[in-house]
C-alpha cells in the first residue's frame, strides 16, 4: 500500500477537494491525478476521512493536499511517514505508519496507522 493511499479527505468534502486538487494542479502544471477510494477511515479526536488513490510527483501531491486543506478549509491526513526501526519489518510490511492530520492548512495532529486485512486501521492519535 505504500503511496497508492497514503492521502485522505474529510468525509462530506472530499469530492469538491478532488476536484479542486486536479483542476489545480493543471492550472499549476504539477503532475498530480487523484481520486477518491471505496474506503473511509474513521478517527476518534478528528473525525471521519475518505482515503484518496493519486498518481504523480511526491511534492506535488503534498503540496496541493495540504494547499486544498488550507483553501477549502477541510481536514486532510497526509501519511506515509516511518519510524526508525527495523528495516526488514519496513519491507515486509509489519512497520507503522506515521500520518500528520491538519486543518485549514495547520498540523493539528498525529495519528499512528497500521495495515490490517490491505486496509488501514488507526492504532493511535494525538493532538497537537
Amino acid at each position: 500500500m505504500p503511496s497508492a493511499n497514503n492521502f485522505a479527505l474529510e468525509q462530506g468534502k472530499s469530492a469538491k477537494a478532488i476536484e479542486w486538487m486536479n483542476s489545480y494542479a493543471k492550472m499549476k502544471n504539477k503532475k498530480l491525478e487523484a481520486r477518491l477510494e471505496d474506503y473511509s477511515l474513521s478517527t476518534l479526536k478528528f473525525g471521519k476521512f475518505e482515503f484518496i488513490y493519486w498518481k504523480g510527483d511526491w511534492s506535488a501531491a503534498r503540496s496541493v493536499i495540504i494547499k486544498a486543506s488550507s483553501k477549502l478549509n477541510m481536514k486532510v491526513i497526509e501519511a506515509g511517514y516511518h519510524k526508525k526501526g527495523n528495516f526488514m519489518s519496513l519491507l515486509l510490511g509489519g512497520s507503522d505508519e506515521i500520518a500528520k492530520v491538519y486543518s485549514g492548512g495547520n498540523l493539528i495532529g498525529n495519528i499512528v496507522l497500521k495495515s490490517k486485512s490491505g486496509k488501514w486501521i488507526v492504532k493511535s492519535e494525538k493532538p497537537i
